[in-house]
């Protein structure tokens, strides 16, 4: 076993505030590192160019390491991840891509100056090293870990944890071959150790109630208000009339212990679908 024995311990059990730092590939002694971290295989390949290493499982919670020799970094490779069911899988290792945010876009954040941020967090599809896959971004400041969790990785936290962009209190990750329509999840470690699923509060489309999970989704939206850009500069706004649209959020709550809200529930259900979307056009309209 070439890692530390502690940091896969951290690993296995998603405390690990940059899983990057131990799994993926890493120089090691002329040739290098692969490890990976997959429960319940009983064996993993990595498949890189010409060569084919089998990985030694070298933790019980499922973490496999190996060497590929004569390479370097960055190594282009996929696993071969081999389940005793008889299922065999093919993928690229989200271990061994770069950061999808920029230095730039690390300080604007950390100072809250960031006027695109929306572009940065939240589910993008996107073309990055290369591969197509969605870069997955959270702020999450008082997070122990993180992991992204949904459909595509049958929403296991162990599988996709997030690696820590330092003080911002952002946590990122990229996985190749994830694409639109994918629903998922943020799965949160508190500092007290619980497990909290979480919404992203950045995602461009969620599920209908009473499902709750946010949805990749790439706008194909195309605008066409022009002829009122170039102009909006050429009047006073103050001098203007203006629609201002609000939601109070306690009333969208029901309450069960009151008997007004008992007897009104079909109807608030009935009207709440209505309410959001036409909430949803208003913003839209009105927003951007």
């Amino acid at each position: 076993m070439i890692a530390a024995a502690p940091d896969l311990d951290r690993i296995v059990k998603r405390e690990h505030g940059d899983p990057h730092s131990v799994l993926g590939a890493h120089k090691y002694d002329g040739g290098v590192v692969v490890r990976a971290l997959r429960p319940a295989a009983q064996g993993v390949k990595v498949h890189a160019g010409d060569k084919d290493v089998e990985l030694e499982q070298v933790h019980p919670g499922g973490v496999f390491e190996g060497v590929v020799p004569d390479a370097d970094v960055p190594l282009d490779y996929e696993l071969e991840v081999d389940y005793p069911d008889g299922n065999v899988f093919t993928l690229r290792d989200p271990y061994s891509f770069a950061p999808t945010f920029g230095e730039l876009d690390l300080h604007l954040a950390g100072e809250g100056m960031h006027e695109q941020l929306y572009e940065r967090l939240g589910a993008h599809v996107m073309t990055h090293q290369g591969v197509q896959g969605t870069s997955f971004a959270v702020w999450a400041p008082n997070a122990k870990a993180v992991s992204v969790v949904g459909d595509f990785n049958s929403w296991d936290g162990r599988l996709h944890q997030m690696r820590s962009l330092g003080s911002t209190g952002i946590w990122e990750l990229f996985l190749p071959d994830v694409g639109e329509g994918c629903t998922y999840k943020y799965e949160i470690l508190t500092p007290e150790g619980e497990l909290r699923l979480k919404a992203d509060p950045y995602a461009f489309q969620a599920e209908m109630p009473p499902k709750t999970a946010s949805v990749v989704h790439r706008s194909e939206y195309e605008w066409n208000d022009e002829d009122w850009c170039r102009t909006r500069g050429d009047s006073v706004p103050l001098d203007r009339p203006v629609s201002v649209y609000e939601v109070h959020l306690g009333s969208w709550r029901l309450n069960p212990l009151e008997d007004t809200a008992r007897s009104t529930t079909s109807s608030w259900r009935r009207s709440s679908l209505r309410t959001r979307r036409t909430w949803a056009s208003r913003t839209s309209s009105c927003c951007r």
